[in-house]
């Protein structure tokens, strides 16, 4: 359920804006998204899992928060976010 360093390192390197860039909406969304896919492959063993649960739903609002001020600032960025992700809205 948790993050390797090498696969996060990969995710900064494809979303990255500038060369340092770690923190970046888009950076940020990759990540959640990747967390929040990890979450629905550890919800097809352990259904009951409620607390984990919790914590998807909770990295899904900070996802969607996101994605909305990513929407404001710059809506092309915001389309090629979402077409990288394979998410829909």
């Amino acid at each position: 359920m948790v993050l390797v360093k090498e696969d996060k390192a990969k995710i900064i390197d494809n979303f990255k804006v500038h060369a340092r860039d770690t923190g970046s909406a888009e950076v940020q969304i990759a990540i959640l998204t990747e967390r929040i896919n990890l979450l629905g492959e550890h919800f097809k063993l352990h259904k009951k899992d409620f607390h984990s649960r919790r914590g998807l739903l909770t990295l899904v609002g900070t996802r969607r928060r996101l994605l909305n001020y990513l929407k404001s600032k710059d809506t092309k960025k915001y389309e090629e976010v979402l077409a990288k992700l394979h998410l829909r809205k």
